[in-house]
């Protein structure tokens, strides 16, 4: 065989052999490459499967957990109706309660006016405004407060205002009708206090000095008992004199029979001056009384202590018969008119 027939056969002797020694180690990297492709592939497959668990997984617990926000949410609105619901009560409660206050002091007041129109007296609306500046007092809510202030206002101008007290008038008319039995005439036959007194007041000088010169002789004659004997009997006899100033002479021409229907004149006159001060005819009680104080002055006996008493009283009633309204508490309504609203 030629030689080079035998160099291009070793040769490729050689070749095929580098060749499968190439070939097979690219199957072998192949067959790693696929082993290598096969267990990633199982860990991939694995690493899908544990996602897809924690997926199912996160899942649910953010379905529980939207379940949970949801029930809270539900309970939050559900808290906050019940809140509202409660801050209305409460501002209802409130509500309804100064409106019952301010009713009630409306009523208060107007019932007060009511009885200061009857009696012709202002206390009846100053009680009714000190009620109400209590009650409030006791309710303290800031809201009350130009309330309180406007029956403070009012209840300064009411106690300034005069108005007539129909009952203290009337109760001190009726002390002068039972004084009217009790007052001594310029005609009757009456012993004077002053000389009934005797030995405590003094006397006149000449009189004196007669009853200490016959007082001198008896107790020269008779001793002590003379002197008194004649001390009383001087004082019978001065006490059955009177002389008394008469500006009107016919007052001593009053007989007994005419002095009771005098007096009961008089006692008729007062009460016909009471029952007008009662229906608020101030200038008809005003001149019943002036006709009584001239009769008294007239016909009775001044210098007596209830006849000044009784003409104390009715200059008094007449002085103070005056007619004047009683003072609305306008303010007062106008601020409870405004917190009411």
């Amino acid at each position: 065989m030629p030689r080079g027939l035998s160099l291009a056969v070793l040769l490729l002797a050689l070749l095929a052999i580098v060749a499968l020694g190439f070939a097979w180690r690219a199957d072998q990297r192949v067959r790693g490459s696929e082993r290598e492709l096969v267990q990633r592939q199982q860990e991939s497959a694995l690493q899908v499967t544990e996602a897809s668990l924690l997926a199912r997984q996160a899942q649910e617990g953010a379905r529980d957990a939207a379940a949970k926000v949801a029930l809270l949410e539900a309970r939050l609105n559900e808290v906050a109706v019940q809140r509202g619901q409660l801050e209305a009560l409460v501002q209802s409660v409130a509500r309804s309660r100064d409106e019952n206050l301010v009713a009630d002091s409306e009523a208060t007041l107007r019932a007060g006016l009511q009885q200061a129109a009857l009696t012709g007296s202002a206390e009846p609306v100053v009680a009714a405004l000190k009620q109400i500046d209590e009650r409030f007092a006791r309710a303290n809510q800031p809201r009350l407060e130009p309330v309180r202030r406007a029956v403070a206002r009012d209840l300064d101008r009411v106690k300034a205002a005069g108005v007539a007290d129909v009952a203290t008038l009337s109760i001190k008319l009726d002390e002068a009708v039972r004084l009217v039995d009790e007052l001594p005439l310029l005609s009757a036959a009456e012993p004077r206090r002053d000389l009934a007194r005797g030995a405590a007041s003094p006397a006149p000088p000449a009189s004196a000095a007669s009853a200490s010169g016959i007082g001198g002789w008896l107790s020269r004659e008779f001793g002590q008992a003379g002197r008194a004997i004649a001390e009383g009997t001087w004082s019978e006899i001065r006490s059955l004199v009177r002389v008394t100033r008469i500006d009107q002479p016919e007052a001593m021409l009053v007989a007994p029979d005419q002095a009771f229907f005098l007096k009961e004149n008089v006692k008729l006159r007062l009460l016909n001056a009471r029952l007008s001060l009662l229906a608020r005819q101030f200038d008809a009680a005003r001149g019943d009384l002036r006709w009584c104080k001239g009769a008294i002055e007239r016909y009775f006996d001044r210098s007596a202590r209830r006849t000044q008493i009784a003409l104390d009283l009715v200059t008094q009633v007449e002085l103070q018969s005056r007619q004047s309204a009683p003072v609305r508490p306008d303010e007062t309504f106008a601020a409870l008119a405004a917190v009411a609203r």
